[in-house]
């Protein structure tokens, strides 16, 4: 990657974050009245969807406090987070401590999902928040939300089972993936907390090693989504179903943590090998970008967009393949980085209202105009905007 290329991409990712998808969402995300972030918008920004996602607060809320920390001491940006988790804490909680799924814009439950991710992205938020304020109580909501995933997650027996264990135990690759990316936020912000046990550092390493010990498949070349109670392959449909977006964002977590320890050989080696694999199975040779799901044993997937080009596995694979290439200098990691970058640059941005299309049909033509949802919001693209332009910078 040369000079020009950096500078370029450099542009290309701060003035995207800083002039487009940051001030869209001030403009039309936010919930002036009753607090919080809105994620249900149409192409212009319109309000489609009032219905409020929990997680969303959470992951708005640590976008702008993390800009606010490293992309220009903005006051609306710190205002917005602060807006999102005094929303959160006012209507995210259930009677039981464990947080909602969606809730109506004036904070009404609606759902309760048996995952605990709201509280992760609530972990993160407060710890951005506490960083940038130096409030003690959002410290104190971190650890807290942080202490109730990991309960939730590695206590046996607390999260009710997708299948019945006695007919077929399964576990995922998603919880041990945000395990590392939560404690690495949290670790970078307060330290080295202690939850449930352990520190962010060894709640890493545990993920870490459980994500090599169970899903990791040399003779697959492949990273499951789900296994088995002991990494037993599952020829089923779940068994056999790779997403690859999210097997690069995991390969991205792991070469992160690489890169804090030095450049670690064999988590520098893990993550690029996950990466390889998994960019081998996602890249569509033939129309350009990231697959959604794929059957490990190249079988037809039973999921019927599995062939269409969302908005988040391509930022996942923009930052995994650039974090290789700067990890490494492999000139095959600047290649995948160009054809990921300007396949997604080319399809998905809305030059007219900004922001970005979510959601692709195979050839990279619009499947549907929504620019949120319970999903979609201010997250998976501003993060890659923001990660790759600072990473950018440290060698520019």
């Amino acid at each position: 990657m040369n000079s020009s290329r950096r500078a370029e991409l450099i542009a290309t990712y701060r003035d995207g974050l800083l002039n487009d998808v940051l001030p869209f969402w001030l403009r039309h995300g936010w919930d002036r009245e009753h607090g919080g972030v809105l994620t249900g918008l149409g192409r212009d920004g319109a309000l489609i969807e009032s219905d409020k996602s929990i997680w969303f607060q959470g992951r708005a809320a640590w976008m702008f406090a993390t800009a606010y920390l490293t992309a220009g001491r903005r006051p609306e940006w710190l205002e917005f987070a602060g807006s999102c988790l005094d929303f959160l804490r006012r209507h995210g909680y259930g009677p039981d401590g464990k947080m909602y799924f969606t809730v109506t814009r004036d904070g009404r439950p609606l759902r309760m999902r048996r995952y605990v991710y709201s509280e992760c992205f609530a972990a993160i938020a407060f710890a951005a928040y506490a960083k940038a304020t130096g409030e003690a109580r959002a410290k104190e909501d971190a650890v807290k939300a942080w202490a109730t995933f990991l309960h939730h997650t590695y206590t046996p027996g607390v999260m009710a089972p997708k299948t019945d264990p006695n007919t077929r135990p399964i576990q995922g690759l998603a919880n041990r993936m945000i395990t590392i990316v939560t404690a690495q936020e949290l670790r970078a912000h307060l330290g080295e907390i202690t939850a449930e046990g352990a520190t962010c550092t060894q709640w890493i390493d545990r993920a870490i090693g459980e994500i090599e010990r169970y899903f990791l498949k040399p003779e697959l070349s492949a990273l499951l989504e789900v296994a088995g109670a002991n990494g037993e392959f599952l020829d089923h449909f779940d068994g056999r179903q790779l997403n690859p977006g999210h097997a690069i964002e995991a390969a991205w977590f792991i070469l992160h943590e690489a890169k804090l320890r030095g450049r670690d050989p064999r988590l520098l080696k893990l993550g690029l090998t996950i990466l390889d694999w998994m960019w081998a199975r996602g890249w569509d040779s033939e129309q350009g970008g990231i697959l959604y799901n794929v059957d490990v044993l190249e079988r037809p997937v039973q999921e019927y967009w599995h062939d269409m080009k969302f908005w988040w596995p391509q930022n996942e694979a923009i930052i995994a393949t650039l974090l290789a290439e700067q990890l490494t200098g492999d000139a095959k990691y600047a290649e995948w980085h160009r054809l990921v970058h300007d396949w997604a640059y080319a399809h998905f941005p809305d030059r007219e209202h900004g922001e970005w299309y979510g959601y692709l049909h195979r050839d990279g033509s619009v499947s549907s105009a929504l620019k949120g949802n319970t999903w979609k919001g201010p997250f998976h693209l501003p993060r890659m905007q923001w990660y790759c332009w600072k990473l950018l910078e440290e060698k520019a």
